[in-house]
């Protein structure tokens, strides 16, 4: 874009919502937004589903064919501290980028506004540094159990954004193993690929240095820190968290450079900020011998069809 800063300072805020408040958890969000801007940080960015939780050891007693009164009760405990989008949270959130004023990329569980309202989404927020809700991307499939309490978004929430920094966008934690989701957000140009997740693994570095080469971008990876002990023993099914280690996700953030190396190694084991000043003259250095949506492309071989349109389960004659 013309007149790009050609510098960006981020911050990846690798920390554990507080587990299944909304209210509290938005007040760590801005909290920490507010800390990041005295920091001189542009862009901020918060884990997947921080507001209210990555119910990580949960089942919701669940099983295949069953599901159970207590189960259905911290089901109805999730839901009721999910989020509406736009709604009270989004405002509290946006004002504290305004105040900030940086870039807000935060993850949330949204629920349904427009239908019944009992559908929940694991969403990523995108704010600007004037506290306007820019717009959402909905993960587009949940991995394993996660489809037990989420939807599926569709293609219309794959936005990339241009910022004075470059084009942002997000895919959330497995759907960047999605080979064409990505090809997507490589072909709408983004720059800084923001990769919320709730993977600790340490194969989880190989999937976001790869990204990072692939795109020839910059990858901001967030994690959170959760101990156990963070969990309301008063959740009906808390006996579920028996077997589940004290630590229950190490963290691992990150930032990646375009060519697949660290800026930031991963951290792991406690809560952290992890600020880094980028320079975005490194994609086009990186791009010398290889772009992947551009010279190395073969679109007379290869193309890609996106869907962005959005589905509707009812449509009403005129």
């Amino acid at each position: 874009m013309k007149n790009q800063n050609q510098h960006l300072r981020v911050a990846v805020v690798q920390a554990a919502s507080v587990i299944m408040d909304r209210e509290a958890s938005v007040e760590k969000a801005v909290s920490l937004t507010i800390e990041a801007g005295e920091k001189g940080v542009d862009l901020v960015v918060f884990p997947e589903a921080f507001i209210p939780a990555y119910p990580r050891g949960l089942n919701f007693g669940a099983t295949v064919g069953s599901r159970s009164p207590e189960g259905r009760k911290d089901w109805l405990r999730y839901w009721e501290n999910s989020i509406l989008v736009p709604g009270e949270s989004t405002k509290r959130l946006g004002e504290a980028a305004r105040k900030a004023g940086v870039y807000l990329v935060i993850g949330v569980i949204e629920r349904d506004s427009e239908y019944s309202g009992g559908t929940l989404y694991c969403s990523v927020l995108f704010f600007g540094p004037d506290g306007t809700l820019l717009g959402k991307h909905r993960k587009l499939k949940p991995t394993g159990s996660e489809r037990l309490i989420w939807g599926e978004g569709d293609g219309s929430t794959l936005p990339v954004f241009e910022t004075p920094y470059g084009k942002i966008g997000a895919l959330i934690c497995w759907e960047n193993y999605m080979p064409l989701a990505r090809a997507a957000m490589y072909a709408k140009g983004v720059q800084i690929y923001i990769a919320p997740t709730a993977d600790a693994r340490e194969l989880w570095q190989s999937t976001i240095r790869h990204i990072a080469a692939e795109g020839r971008c910059f990858v901001l990876s967030c994690n959170q820190y959760v101990k156990k002990e963070m969990y309301p023993t008063d959740l009906a099914c808390y006996e579920e968290l028996a077997s589940s280690p004290s630590e229950m996700c190490l963290g691992g953030s990150a930032i990646v450079g375009p060519l697949g190396e660290y800026i930031k190694e991963p951290v792991w084991g406690k809560e952290e900020m992890l600020i880094a000043d980028l320079n975005i003259q490194d994609i086009a250095y990186s791009q010398f011998d290889f772009d992947v949506v551009g010279h190395y492309s073969r679109p007379d071989v290869f193309q890609l069809l996106v869907n962005e349109d959005k589905k509707e389960s009812v449509k009403w004659g005129k």
